[in-house]
């Protein structure tokens, strides 16, 4: 694997390399739960809690892990992460984690999360895995926070239930519901395809030296009585 550094770590995962919107991983809990902001933050911090946590702890064991059953304990140590963020949010939030239902177990399943500790956690230290985690984390946050802010503004014409679009705005109301978030994933995608492809210069066409040679033959005056 080529060498990165700390900042490299870092940095990755938050836009160059982001989960949702490059990678297109964890779309199921991006699609699924992100009608509402209130959602889509407790999702993202859920999610970030547990990448943080189960990298840390995947990092420090690596050495003692047998790679026959790698797979596995990453998975129980993530599971492991997902109960406690389950009884957190249960506890502090009780209405969102109503709303989120079976989505917070499927957090376990997340292939974001067990790609990170099978790609890198596995392989680095615990301070490098932390960095890692820790803008992964944030990209996925960020991509749950521009859908759901999106979806719940036209769908309900509100952020965080207060109403910000007037009394005469009309609601989407398909925003909030499934086909919404494939909507609301494709804008994204179209824009950030848009604004990359805009940066780029194209080539321009190459001009051959033996080109430039005819061309100036050709248009050299002829002396009287000579020759070209």
């Amino acid at each position: 694997m080529r060498a990165t550094t700390p900042q490299h770590d870092l940095l990755r995962g938050i836009w160059r390399e982001n989960p949702v919107l490059v990678q297109m991983l964890g779309l199921c809990p991006a699609l699924a739960v992100t009608n509402s902001l209130a959602n889509g933050i407790a999702m993202g911090g859920a999610t970030f809690f547990v990448l943080l946590g189960s990298s840390v702890l995947v990092s420090s064991l690596r050495s003692f892990i047998p790679p026959e059953v790698r797979i596995t304990a990453y998975i129980l140590i993530i599971a492991t992460f997902v109960t406690l963020a389950d009884l957190l949010l249960a506890a502090i939030v009780p209405d969102i984690h109503k709303a989120l239902g079976a989505f917070i177990a499927l957090i376990v399943v997340n292939c974001m999360i067990l790609g990170r500790q099978e790609s890198f956690s596995a392989r680095n230290t615990v301070a490098r895995s932390a960095l890692d985690a820790i803008g992964t984390g944030t990209g996925f946050m960020i991509a749950m926070l521009l859908m759901s802010g999106v979806r719940e503004l036209l769908g309900s014409g509100t952020l965080l239930g207060m109403p910000v679009m007037g009394d005469s705005f009309e609601p989407w109301i398909i925003m909030i519901l499934p086909p919404g978030g494939f909507f609301t994933l494709g804008i994204l995608l179209l824009v950030l395809s848009w604004r990359s492809q805009k940066g780029v210069r194209r080539p321009q066409p190459r001009r051959w030296p033996h080109q430039a040679v005819v061309r100036t033959t050709a248009t050299a005056p002829v002396a009287a009585g000579g020759e070209r």
